[in-house]
């Protein structure tokens, strides 16, 4: 009995991992590819748990759930990429927030944060020497170490 909670934790903890990272994955990204992924991924986390609860009960309900849930889910891929592909052919870019005219009329458009026009700063990364010369080293480089 111990064996079978085990498994059904290591299994919903999985589950809940994918789910988790899908979620992460469909609200931290633009790109409609990415956000379909995360979709599926967020399903299959919901299927692996659905079969880990139908073994724990014996029943055969939770696998049936997943065969719909697989079905749905390759529906949802087909009509989703054929949008996708139209709305690219459209408008030329699959981020989200490019396609404004898809809007209803009276809703404000998104307004992306502006950037500013100052350039980054920039940070002075060490360099290698060329290809044959030896670093010029100081003796207080190589007696004392500020590092190990």
């Amino acid at each position: 009995m111990g064996q079978e909670i085990a498994l059904l934790n290591n299994y919903l903890v999985v589950g809940a991992m994918l789910f988790g990272i899908g979620l992460i994955g469909f609200l931290s990204r633009r790109n409609m590819i990415v956000m379909f992924l995360s979709a599926e991924m967020m399903l299959q986390g919901v299927s692996l748990s659905l079969v880990a609860w139908g073994r724990w009960h014996n029943d055969f309900g939770g696998q049936m759930l997943v065969i719909f849930i697989i079905a749905v889910a390759a529906c949802e891929a087909a009509i989703g990429l054929a949008l996708i592909m139209m709305l690219f052919q459209r408008s030329g870019s699959l981020d989200v927030a490019v396609w404004q005219t898809l809007r209803e009329a009276n809703q404000p458009p998104y307004v992306d944060s502006a950037e500013s026009d100052e350039p980054p700063p920039t940070t002075d990364w060490p360099k290698l020497p060329t290809a044959g010369n030896r670093p010029e080293l100081t003796p207080d480089e190589t007696d004392h170490r500020s590092h190990v």
